[in-house]
């Protein structure tokens, strides 16, 4: 698809390229859902084309994409069906390893090669650390795309190495053009609330409708507007998310816990406002940890009530 929001992006992306010499480490950053992937893929193509060289249409022998892989041979197997399948929590040191090693042969049709990280932040640790040693001595003609949603997620090392490209959100009409056409049986007053709860990402929007999460985003808003003094809201809101929920759905209710304090910020006072962005605040760090943390859901739907409910000033954290 066409991105509306791309425009600034690829302006300075060709610059660069047009420039006397290419940065060879790049950082995608901007919020989940707004198609920093696609750009990347794009940017990718354009970056290893050389006239002369025909460059096949599908799936480039120079660009190589690290993610997250399957959780287990299982799931590998879905991966290889077709099927959705689940992923690892983390990017792992092994693979960044793997891909050191293609580094030491030369690339397959020209003279460049891209590495595609995504998303960077959920690299370990110890991966982080190996690909730090790949960008202070990069191969001749290799490149790196770092698409992050959370670029301070990223060693300090990392981000020092790296020119940022920021990226902005959609548009609501945008954004509802994509719904409308995406689900076109949803009633309007769904897709309307699911654009005002997207905080500019396409892919929040759609999961909103796909997770059915305006029962979570009423008890929310209340939560954070009333506060929940009485813990009655906290079970509305427990009960909205569910027992079981699943890792896809609990990384939406995190995404909308922030965007929701997010829109409560300009119709606060000033004193209110503090409490509202430790708030926030904690729930970025929240939201970082849950991919690498085995968090019981209960107890995580719990910490994000307590949450919302300190931002308007009426309770204490749940785990003290």
């Amino acid at each position: 698809m066409e991105w509306p929001n791309h425009a600034t992006a690829w302006a300075q992306w060709r610059n660069a390229m047009e420039g006397a010499r290419m940065h060879h480490a790049w950082i995608l950053a901007g919020k989940a859902g707004i198609g920093k992937h696609d750009f990347a893929l794009a940017a990718a193509r354009a970056l290893v084309a050389e006239e002369g060289i025909p460059q096949p249409a599908g799936q480039h022998p120079d660009i190589l994409i690290l993610t997250h892989l399957p959780k287990d041979d299982q799931e590998e197997r879905k991966r290889d069906d077709g099927k959705p399948f689940e992923v690892k929590r983390n990017i792992a040191v092994s693979q960044i390893r793997a891909m050191q090693q293609r580094l030491t042969t030369r690339p397959t049709l020209g003279a460049r090669r891209v590495i595609i990280i995504n998303p960077a932040d959920d690299m370990e640790r110890s991966a982080s650390n190996a690909l730090l040693k790949s960008l202070e001595e990069p191969p001749v003609g290799t490149f790196f795309l770092l698409v992050t949603h959370r670029p301070a997620g990223l060693l300090p090392t990392i981000r020092s190495r790296c020119r940022m490209l920021r990226f902005a959100t959609l548009g609501d009409a945008e954004i509802a053009q994509h719904l409308a056409e995406e689900f076109p049986g949803t009633k309007p007053e769904q897709c309307e609330l699911a654009v005002k709860m997207s905080g500019g990402s396409l892919v929040s929007a759609r999961n909103f409708l796909e997770q059915e999460l305006g029962a979570v985003a009423s008890a929310m808003r209340r939560l954070a507007s009333q506060g929940d003094p009485g813990f009655e809201l906290r079970g509305q809101l427990a009960a909205a998310i569910g027992q079981r929920p699943d890792r896809d759905r609990m990384r939406a209710v995190l995404e909308l816990a922030r965007t929701t304090l997010a829109q409560a910020l300009p119709d606060t006072d000033p004193q209110s406002q503090t409490a509202l962005i430790e708030a926030h605040q904690e729930l970025v760090v929240l939201a970082g940890q849950a991919p690498t943390y085995n968090f019981d859901p209960g107890l995580l739907a719990g910490e994000i009530a307590s949450l919302l409910a300190r931002a308007a000033g009426a309770s204490e954290p749940a785990h003290g």
